[in-house]
């Protein structure tokens, strides 16, 4: 297995797509509203309990994640419908890509149980409810 190179290292006007694991083609990310309440919190406990599904927040903007891979990815990585890709992809600029492994979000939830926590923290626990079980004599 080669090293992937890094972008200093790569020509100016190197295709970085050549060298990298297509990342941006294994999921999407949709934005969704800024939680106020229970209810919005709630939903996103639904989206979290289905498989490949995650919540995050960059720059303060809440996203739904979806791990799937394009059905037009090809085994080298790169696009097998190029020239007829939808205006989303053709739209996405490598200068700000994911190629260096290094991306990290302010906020990043992948069980339902990560998003009631954060939502008791955030909104206070529920009138006679709690998500933590309760204390035992010992």
């Amino acid at each position: 297995m080669r090293r992937k190179p890094s972008r200093e290292e790569l020509a100016k006007n190197a295709n970085l797509c050549e060298y990298c694991s297509a990342k941006c083609c294994r999921y999407f990310a949709l934005p969704i509203d800024t939680p106020e309440g229970w209810r919005e919190f709630d939903f996103m406990r639904w989206y979290l309990l289905h498989e490949k599904a995650t919540v995050f927040v960059d720059d303060g903007e809440w996203y739904l994640l979806v791990y799937s891979k394009c059905k037009f990815l090809q085994d080298n990585n790169l696009c097998g419908i190029y020239e007829t890709r939808p205006d989303i992809c053709r739209a996405y600029k490598t200068n700000k890509c994911e190629y260096e492994d290094r991306w990290v979000y302010d906020k990043y939830f992948e069980t339902p149980e990560q998003i009631a926590e954060y939502a008791e923290a955030f909104l206070g626990p529920k009138k006679g409810k709690n998500i933590r079980s309760a204390k035992t004599k010992i």
